[in-house]
């Protein structure tokens, strides 16, 4: 691929860093939704069921979050020089909530007086993982000041109806994540009730889906043109079209009890539609609502240098990520593990 090829590359980069991010969001959205499920499931016996169900997989699903964030780093410098001071509080929150749970997922086995203090962190730190995430999508979507190639807004400019609109979609869609993940991984008692709370948290999730997309356009007038100027406006009716047709065939499959791993598919189907929304609402930009893409791109020598890198790295991560959840496949036995 040669220097004539600028904008091609950048795509190239802005796919791969999408993928990255809905693969984090997917995967470690599901064992995060796990962490605020700890709530519904009081019983020491249930939650060491939630737990081990996905101690085998939990470590790897965080290393998509490494690949979005360097490949945003190494792409698009500029990008990446502007949303950090921008988004540094909901960062540094969503990090401190990770490290808080990665602790109380190996120390709650240590104690049986201090457990609750572990459960206690494990529910804390899922739900401000969750939540900043949230909060750091809808101030990104929402913009950010600029001036030149400088950040130029305040240290709270994060905080705003919107951002706290979208960190609470997050967060019931994490839900709906975990409560899938349990019909396919559980069995008895604990899928049952799983099954009921799909139902709550899919209706909150579809709810939170149209508030955010009714909220959208008025936060920037330029979605308002893309989601409504032709070829977009194509677009903007089939996506909600197809969202609320997948959304449908979860809910008839949380009733039917031989379905068991279509509402975890559909459910991840669900959010590629959201992200495949997102970015038609984004392109071109990267930095809404003044640095495109191709303004916020590295020379096009250093992405391909490094998109050499990533073809070779990709495939080993997918490849050991899929060789994870094809050997740990199947349900979780509360005796035996899985089986």
């Amino acid at each position: 691929m040669s220097s004539a090829d600028p904008t091609l590359l950048t795509l190239v980069w802005g796919g791969i860093i999408l993928f990255a991010v809905y693969a984090y969001v997917v995967m470690d959205g599901f064992d995060l939704g796990l962490g605020l499920l700890f709530l519904a499931y009081p019983e020491r016996a249930d939650r060491d069921v939630l737990m081990n169900s996905v101690a085998p997989v939990w470590d790897g699903n965080e290393t998509w979050l490494v690949l979005g964030g360097g490949g945003l780093f190494a792409a698009f410098p500029l990008a990446y020089a502007i949303l950090m001071p921008a988004l540094y509080a909901p960062i540094i929150a969503m990090l401190l909530g990770l490290v808080f749970r990665g602790v109380a997922f190996e120390y709650r086995w240590r104690t049986n007086r201090g457990r609750w203090v572990w459960d206690a962190a494990f529910i804390g730190g899922s739900f401000v993982a969750t939540f900043a995430q949230g909060i750091v999508l809808g101030a990104i979507v929402q913009g950010v000041k600029v001036d030149g190639r400088e950040y130029a807004g305040g240290w709270f400019d994060w905080l705003t109806p919107f951002s706290l609109l979208t960190g609470v979609a997050v967060v019931v869609g994490y839900l709906l994540l975990g409560c899938t993940w349990l019909v396919m991984k559980t069995d008895g008692a604990i899928q049952e009730r799983a099954r009921k709370l799909g139902w709550v948290f899919g209706l909150a999730t579809m709810a939170s889906i149209g508030a955010v997309s009714l909220a959208t356009p008025f936060v920037n007038s330029d979605y308002w043109d893309r989601w409504f100027v032709f070829p977009n406006a194509l677009f903007s009716f089939v996506v909600p079209t197809i969202i609320v047709f997948i959304a449908v065939l979860m809910f008839r499959s949380l009733k039917v009890h031989h379905h068991e791993y279509r509402p975890f598919v559909l459910t991840l189907v669900l959010f590629a539609l959201c992200f495949v929304g997102l970015a038609i609402s984004l392109y071109p930009d990267i930095v809404p609502p003044s640095i495109s893409m191709q303004a916020a791109a590295a020379p096009p020598s250093s992405q391909i240098f490094m998109l050499v890198g990533v073809a070779i790295t990709m495939p080993l991560i997918i490849g050991y990520t899929a060789y994870a959840y094809w050997i740990f496949r199947g349900k979780i036995d509360p005796e035996h593990g899985y089986h």
